[in-house]
């Protein structure tokens, strides 16, 4: 037996999609490593996949955040 017991963090009435389940969970049921959220509404917490999708490809074409297409530092 573990000497500490893992308590989920989270409140009820506060919405999350449990990644290791993949279901729609409220208030503290897993693991906040295994969530995404809170959502404040189960339909948000339903679409945490797409949401989280959409704000990947956001960050991806922001050009503040893409390493790729920042010009080099000129360290002369």
């Amino acid at each position: 037996m573990p000497l500490f017991r893992h308590q989920p963090t989270g409140k009820p009435g506060e919405w999350y999609f449990c990644l290791k389940h993949h279901k729609v969970e409220e208030g503290p049921e897993c693991a906040a490593k295994d969530r995404l959220g809170p959502y404040a509404t189960r339909t948000e917490a339903e679409h945490a996949l797409e949401t989280a999708a959409e704000r990947n490809r956001e960050w991806r074409a922001d050009p503040a955040w893409n390493d790729e297409e920042r010009p080099q530092d000129d360290k002369s």
